[in-house]
């Protein structure tokens, strides 16, 4: 699937309020990290960063990281605010006529992976990416998305988590979640393996239809539904039994993740070719995943039934 870019110029005299963005961006990460503090009952650390001098990027950002909670085995939620003199092959691969822009990018990133296989991994992403160039408007576009990655499949929890994808676009047009459901179908994929990573959300880039302000309220409005999306899905599932069959699926499923953000992932891409932060970049990454030679789920198991009733592209609303 081809998407149309949505990349958009600022009017003359007139520039993109990265501050809003920013400071928006800062308070989304906090919000989450309290109220997820709160669900496992570990507060997240902090990990404010800076660039040094000299680096190949400016800037800096703030990691709040959970490891061996009572809930989550590790959860990270990163903030960054960096710049650099020349965009990566990953953000100009489709757009060339920006090739040789400075940049300025910023977002909110996080992963988070539950303990109980029951509880699925979740990814949320919302990011403002502005090209500049000397004596010339600013381009920018939004980015982002949210998606989830279960190991035992609950249809409730799927439909659940895309309604609160629907609800959170509607206001800005009803064409918006099937649109950006395709995208997160078709983007979070395993192509050498034909296989989705999970049931999917949505997933958006190159963003900036109806202007600045349209296109920055419809960010905002993903952002700020990702707990209504998640919290009430992990509240259901965090007391179910399991034993050691059930961690071995997951980490399993785990190594999936891996290869999905290692080989296709954009963003993983952009940060290390940008010469971003490798420990916050890789924050994502499971604190354990394992591979199997050519191992089949027995037929009839739960294992199987992910595999049948839930990685394949459904609707599910």
């Amino acid at each position: 699937m081809t998407e149309t870019i949505q990349t958009a110029v600022a009017p003359a005299g007139a520039t993109p309020d990265s501050a809003a963005v920013r400071a928006w961006l800062a308070g989304l990460q906090t919000q989450i990290a309290d109220a997820l503090g709160a669900f496992d009952g570990t507060p997240f650390a902090t990990d404010a960063w800076q660039r040094a001098p000299g680096e190949k990027l400016r800037g800096g950002g703030c990691t709040r990281i959970l490891e061996n909670g009572q809930f989550f085995e590790r959860a990270g939620i990163g903030f960054s605010d960096v710049q650099g003199d020349a965009l990566p092959p990953s953000a100009t691969a489709a757009r060339p006529e920006l090739n040789g822009r400075g940049f300025e990018a910023m977002g909110v990133s996080l992963v988070l992976h539950p303990r109980n296989p029951y509880c699925p991994t979740v990814h949320m992403n919302v990011r403002m990416l502005m090209a500049t160039k000397a004596g010339e408007a600013p381009v920018f576009w939004f980015g982002g998305g949210m998606d989830l990655t279960p190991y035992y499949g609950f249809e409730e929890d799927a439909q659940h988590f895309h309604r609160v994808c629907r609800d959170a676009l509607a206001p800005y047009g009803d064409d918006l979640y099937p649109r950006f459901k395709r995208w997160c179908d078709d983007y979070f994929f395993l192509k050498h393996r034909n296989e989705a990573r999970g049931v999917g959300g949505i997933f958006f880039d190159d963003f900036a239809e109806g202007g600045f302000e349209q296109a920055f309220a419809m960010l905002r409005s993903v952002g700020d539904g990702f707990l209504k999306a998640y919290l009430p899905i992990i509240e259901q599932r965090r007391t179910l039994p399991y034993g050691e069959a059930e961690r071995e699926f997951q980490a399993y499923r785990r190594g999936r993740y891996v290869e999905f953000n290692l080989v296709w992932d954009r963003g993983t891409h952009f940060g290390l070719q940008s010469g971003g932060r490798t420990e916050s970049i890789l924050m994502s990454m499971p604190p354990g995943a394992s591979w199997r030679y050519d191992w089949q789920p027995e037929a009839g198991t739960p294992e199987a039934r992910l595999y049948s009733d839930f990685l394949p592209v459904r609707d599910w609303i």
